[in-house]
């Protein structure tokens, strides 16, 4: 029981990250500040994301992806840059979370958690290039603030009922499985697009 506690905790966080990272480690920095959830002994190296300056440039970084998040084709630019950051992340965060165990079991397990990280922000990105495609720009604010009641509910749930989390990502996983052909389908049409739009403002600017 123990390690599936441990291993919701793991694929939580990932999945969370893979959403929004900046509001991972802020809340989950939040969480360890304000003691609102007590962290086992092997989860205590995740006390580093309430370290002050880890906290303000979390938040510096946040603040532009709240802004950035909401405009129609900046968000998936935005999204683009973090394919690998949010992925990267998330397996550093797992490994904090596995302060002082196995090294074998800690980095394939902080490899399993950044490729959670991966599927998820596939998942958001690719519903971001969608929406992108309707004339109305509120679709775009509503789902990022959508994403970001996820990240803090599911942070929630990584802490307090981590077995409930575990069955959630697995389900997710499942699904995302399933539409993985349409997704790359959809990022690789996305990513046409994005070029042809910088092209189209260094014509303007030449």
């Amino acid at each position: 029981m123990e390690a599936l506690t441990l291993l919701g905790t793991i694929l939580g966080l990932g999945f969370v990250s893979g959403l929004n990272l900046y509001a991972t480690v802020i809340t989950v920095g939040l969480i360890v500040n304000l003691n609102l959830a007590t962290l086992p002994e092997s989860m205590q190296g995740l006390d580093v994301l309430g370290h002050p300056t880890v906290m303000i440039v979390a938040g510096v970084l946040f603040a532009i992806e709240f802004v950035a998040d909401k405009i129609p084709w900046v968000d998936s630019s935005w999204d683009s840059v973090h394919t690998l950051i949010r992925p990267v992340g998330a397996a550093v965060m797992g490994g904090y979370a596995l302060t002082g165990a196995d090294p074998a079991v800690e980095t394939a397990l902080a490899l399993v958690c950044g490729g959670v990280a991966l599927t998820s922000h596939t998942a958001k990105a690719s519903t971001r290039v969608m929406v992108n495609a309707s004339p109305e720009p509120f679709s775009n604010a509503f789902l990022s603030v959508f994403e970001d009641v996820v990240v803090v509910v599911g942070i929630g749930l990584t802490f307090l009922l981590p077995l409930m989390m575990l069955g959630l990502v697995i389900v997710f996983l499942l699904v995302f499985i399933w539409l993985a052909p349409k997704f790359y389908r959809i990022l690789k049409g996305s990513a046409g697009k994005i070029r042809g739009l910088f092209r189209r403002r260094k014509g303007e600017t030449a």
